[in-house]
């Protein structure tokens, strides 16, 4: 690929997806325009970017737009390969990270779905289930990839660390929902290790408060 000359991001403030995008660029040191849409009121240009699914984070390289978050983040790392790779060196290591993404994807965001479309016992039900993803998710990386630094699967930051720390402040807001804590270091220490190192990264730490989701107000007294 020739020398990119534009990058620009289209996102939502409160789209983990996007802030996945957002802490990606900045660890690997890419400028890049950000473009905010209103998912309300979608832009021209992000449907013709995004046709198909119509939905943000939607990187446009040099006029060229890539869309889903998973898909771009793969994207960014293999275009800026030399700084901070997210990806092991070894085969059957990526092999393993790229699992344990799809676990991410495949169970825990419809479980966070399923709480915040829910209510009552139906959400108490949906938020246990829940930690009981994140208690596998955690129990899979100690046994294939953890080798005991702060970050999932090495010193520096990968993919899967880029991935839950831009969901992070998703998982206080739901949460926060349904009124219990989904992540506790007692049980999910790596998980928990991962998100601490990730926030005190140089490149995250001046932009990590401003993607926070709001927690959702308290029930008023009947």
């Amino acid at each position: 690929m020739e020398e990119v000359k534009e990058v620009k991001l289209h996102g939502y403030v409160k789209s983990g997806y996007s802030t996945m995008v957002h802490y990606a660029l900045r660890l690997k040191g890419v400028c890049y325009e950000y473009v905010e849409e209103d998912l309300k009121n979608k832009s021209e240009e992000l449907l013709s970017l995004n046709p198909v699914y119509k939905k943000v984070p939607v990187l446009v390289v040099d006029g060229r737009p890539i869309a889903e978050s998973l898909i771009i983040l793969e994207f960014v790392d293999e275009v800026w390969k030399d700084n901070n790779p997210f990806l092991p060196q070894d085969p059957y290591e990526r092999a393993k990270v790229r699992f344990w993404a799809q676990f991410f994807y495949q169970k825990l965001v419809p479980g966070g779905y399923a709480i915040r479309n829910s209510e009552g016992e139906a959400r108490k039900k949906a938020a246990e289930e829940f930690v009981d993803s994140l208690i596998i998710l955690e129990e899979g990386l100690r046994k294939d990839l953890y080798t005991g630094v702060p970050f999932i699967h090495g010193e520096r930051p990968g993919l899967l660390d880029v991935i839950l720390s831009g969901s992070h402040s998703t998982f206080n807001y739901l949460g926060g929902l349904a009124g219990v804590k989904l992540l506790e270091k007692e049980r999910m220490p790596i998980l928990c290790s991962s998100l601490d190192a990730f926030v005190e990264l140089d490149a995250i730490k001046s932009m990590a408060q401003d993607f926070k989701i709001p927690k959702p107000p308290a029930p008023s007294a009947a």
